[in-house]
């Protein structure tokens, strides 16, 4: 099913950074996945559903495992919940059954899928891509992502302060006439390529700047493992794009945080 492959990446993304942290924690309960970063940033200590919910009852005890997960360590967290594990009737009622538990919604993004990727409808601009390890190509990938989140740099750089999580988070920063201007990333997992971290400095923003470092960091991911499906959660902002590239809405994503 097509929404597992958005789920199943998406939960890959987040222990990606977890993993790789020396205060990260994965763990696997009933029907429930951590994968916690220990970070300052909640939206990085996580749960996800892995498997389905049939009624109001059953989801509310996937919340309260991962609420004595998080209430044990002192950490705010967010759940990110995949509308395609749950049957309609909870669906319908799933932000008031979260915010029995202090957990209120944050945001809806759409699930996207593309078996492939179309050919750009425009001239895009030339840019110098680098990739990302440590140092100040780093440094540049952490600010723009500062900005565009909208998250203080310092929560930011805490997120991504191991040099060694940059095999498996591949991310580029492209630069115009030297300026760090756009950043993406990919992951793999469930048998497809997740793309993240889609960022581009205001002043630079719709004139192709992140569609092209997004295209390039599909084309590394395509030449290094040889996959082309591709999985993405858009912003309203970054829709329009994904759907000229050949992305569609399979499933919908919501986030809700303590």
């Amino acid at each position: 099913m097509e929404f597992q492959c958005v789920e199943t990446n998406l939960r890959e993304s987040f222990r990606v950074v977890a993993a790789h942290r020396a205060a990260g924690e994965l763990r696997e309960m009933e029907g429930v996945s951590i994968a916690s970063a220990g970070v300052t940033f909640q939206m990085f200590n996580t749960a996800f559903l892995s498997a389905p919910v049939a009624s109001d009852a059953q989801m509310e005890r996937r919340i309260a495992q991962a609420a004595v997960h998080f209430a044990a360590r002192r950490q705010r967290w967010a759940y990110w919940i995949c509308h395609g594990w749950l049957e309609g009737p909870t669906r319908k009622r799933l932000a008031q059954i979260l915010r029995k538990q202090g957990l209120y919604h944050a945001v809806d993004l759409p699930g996207m899928f593309a078996e492939s990727i179309e050919p750009p409808t425009r001239e895009l601009p030339r840019m110098q891509m680098r990739r990302v390890c440590e140092g100040p190509v780093k440094d540049a990938f952490c600010a723009i992502g500062s900005v565009c989140f909208n998250v203080p740099l310092a929560w930011f750089c805490e997120v991504f302060d191991s040099d060694t999580i940059w095999g498996d988070f591949a991310a580029y920063v492209g630069y115009a006439d030297g300026e760090p201007v756009s950043t993406a990333a990919t992951v793999i997992g469930g048998g497809v390529v997740g793309v993240y971290n889609v960022a581009t400095m205001p002043a630079y923003r719709h004139a192709g700047y992140g569609e092209a470092v997004m295209r390039h960091a599909l084309e590394q991911a395509r030449l290094e493992y040889g996959l082309w499906p591709t999985i993405l959660q858009s912003t309203p902002q970054g829709f329009g794009l994904y759907e000229r590239m050949g992305y569609r809405t399979v499933t919908s994503v919501a986030v809700f945080c303590s």
